[in-house]
């Protein structure tokens, strides 16, 4: 007979833990199983979802649920572990496994704190710290420490991870991940409080190469608010560094559009208010913004360079956008094809000289 669902040895772990004891929201919440299998947990219409590793969906909550597990690492990179699942792994090897000790607090249900490894003091002093050695098994984590500084920025990595994280990136484990992850790790921090962190840490510990070449001079500026995207597109790059960038990292086309376009249109709009001297370089910009067709790219570009002037009621750009769509060839013309359109394009820039001279 299966034993029912509150028999289950469950623990709330690693960020749901560390942020409800930072007084921070968190947006996921995982749970260990310890003492119970596979066969059990799928008895009571938890469904697996983990591929290589032992991962449940709750029945009702479709929060995830691990069964409480060893890793030992059998070749380079972030693949290639020896898992061991069983009923008798203990809480406390399970979180031996994870990579800071300020995610290895494990809280039962009774609310009483479990903490092995010291997670509750680096709390308080405000450290980041590898629970042991097996930190290097996983080179995402030069990553994910990296985002941990830039989200929690009066955090300091503990010297000796820095040595390791230093140890790692030397080696070329770094080079073994998968962009995906690498971008993954990569947006989440340049969602955080302060993205400078993210390549202070990475630059301390030569974590650049190879994934993030184009950046390994350091970004010294400071981020204004906004979206990972906006902030993404503030980078010191060139179109050519974007372009290789981009493609490396796999990274998703409306972080690069906006990105290029602010390389490309965004001196010319914040340029406002224009002169009839810009009216080509501003035609051109309008054209390749899409502004004839709809706002949104547009708008996309000026909340990042001019958000004075974003949205549907900015009225420069309203009577723009309407009168440079009104501009027609005469009737009676002949003309067809690229002839057609650059006579066309040459009557808009003419309106467009004039509105700008008035």
């Amino acid at each position: 007979m299966v034993q029912p669902m509150e028999h289950l040895h469950c623990y709330l772990v690693g960020g749901a833990v560390r942020d409800e004891l930072l007084g921070r929201s968190s947006p996921d919440r995982d749970w260990v199983v310890v003492g119970a299998s596979e066969a059990q947990l799928l008895a009571l219409d938890f469904v697996r979802v983990g591929k290589d590793f032992p991962v449940f969906l709750h029945p009702q909550t479709k929060e995830e649920y691990a069964l409480a597990r060893t890793e030992r690492k059998r070749g380079q990179g972030h693949r290639g572990f020896a898992i061991d699942a069983s009923p008798d792994v203990t809480l406390e090897q399970d979180l031996r496994r994870r990579d800071l000790t300020i995610n290895a607090i494990a809280k039962d249900d009774t609310g009483q704190l479990i903490d092995p490894y010291n997670g509750l003091q680096d709390l308080s002093d405000r450290i980041l710290r590898h629970v042991s050695e097996a930190f290097t098994e996983d080179p995402l984590r030069v990553f994910r420490v990296a985002r941990f500084a830039a989200q929690l920025p009066d955090f300091k990595v503990a010297a000796e991870t820095q040595v390791l994280m230093r140890d790692m990136a030397a080696a070329g484990e770094l080079q073994t991940l998968s962009a995906e992850r690498v971008w993954q790790e990569f947006a989440k921090a340049l969602g955080a409080t302060q993205p400078q962190r993210w390549f202070d840490v990475l630059q301390d510990c030569g974590g650049f190469v190879p994934w993030l070449e184009e950046l390994q001079q350091g970004v010294a500026h400071r981020f204004a608010s906004g979206s990972s995207e906006q902030r993404f597109a503030q980078l010191p790059l060139s179109i050519a560094q974007l372009e290789r960038l981009a493609e490396r990292l796999r990274i998703p086309k409306h972080y690069v559009q906006l990105a290029s376009d602010r390389l490309l249109y965004g001196d010319v709009l914040s340029a406002y208010p224009w002169h009839a001297d810009q009216a080509g370089e501003l035609h051109h910009a309008l054209i390749e913004l899409q502004v004839l067709h709809d706002g949104a790219r547009i708008n996309r570009l000026l909340t990042l360079v001019r958000p004075d002037m974003a949205g549907p009621e900015d009225e420069a750009l309203n009577d723009i956008r309407q009168g440079l769509r009104a501009v027609q060839l005469p009737a009676e013309h002949s003309l067809s094809g690229a002839a057609y359109g650059e006579a066309l394009k040459q009557l808009r820039m003419t309106w467009l000289h004039r509105y700008l001279a008035r």
